[in-house]
């Protein structure tokens, strides 16, 4: 971690200890991004994000080498914070997950969350992954994941940890899919190894 990268996790751990709305950009994507840093680990970050209608959306995790124009407190906290205010919105509150390695966040975020996404931007910068953890391997990530339809896939796919740039969990998205889709998930494991196999009971080990 160079200096000036060093110099923004200093900039986010004193975000994360007032409780400062914090605004920055990514190589990585278009527009910047908006929220509280709830967590700091050596590789990523957690922050709550805010999103562009002024409401919470989600936790998202970002990688420390990948930010850009830190603006500690951001500009507009003021008038984001008013209008938090007057929603009733409260200051987020950490979720029961830890950013101290990436194989820890993702196993602890699918046993909290009712689904996870990855992105890889370096790899597929237009696409992400969506669904549930089921092992975290030899540096790899197993998923069954849940298409644009609310469609459970039948086979499961596996992705390299060192080509995740973010993960989501708790976000509208991940939430509308799991409204319509969540009551298929069980068909989908049966699908996969079959009705006799409790493999509900595999995922949920694989997920602790």
């Amino acid at each position: 971690m160079n200096a000036m990268q060093e110099k923004f996790k200093t900039q986010l751990k004193l975000a994360k200890r007032r409780r400062l709305l914090v605004r920055f950009r990514r190589p990585l994507e278009p527009g910047t991004v908006n929220g509280y840093v709830l967590d700091i680990g050596p590789e990523f970050f957690l922050l709550a994000l805010i999103s562009d209608g002024i409401r919470p959306n989600g936790f998202q995790c970002f990688r420390l080498t990948d930010i850009r124009r830190l603006r500690v407190p951001d500009k507009y906290a003021q008038f984001h914070e008013e209008v938090l205010k007057k929603r009733g919105i409260k200051f987020p509150k950490k979720p029961l997950v830890s950013v101290r390695s990436l194989p820890n966040l993702l196993l602890l975020a699918n046993k909290a969350f009712p689904l996870v996404t990855i992105h890889r931007e370096k790899v597929e910068p237009s696409t992400c992954e969506i669904g549930r953890v089921v092992e975290v391997h030899k540096g790899s990530v197993t998923l069954l994941e849940i298409g644009p339809g609310a469609i459970w896939d039948e086979r499961l796919r596996t992705y390299r940890l060192n080509q995740i740039t973010r993960v989501d969990f708790g976000g509208d998205y991940e939430n509308a899919l799991h409204l319509v889709g969540g009551e298929n998930f069980q068909r989908a494991v049966d699908l996969i190894w079959g009705p006799s196999d409790p493999s509900i009971n595999k995922l949920a080990k694989c997920s602790r």
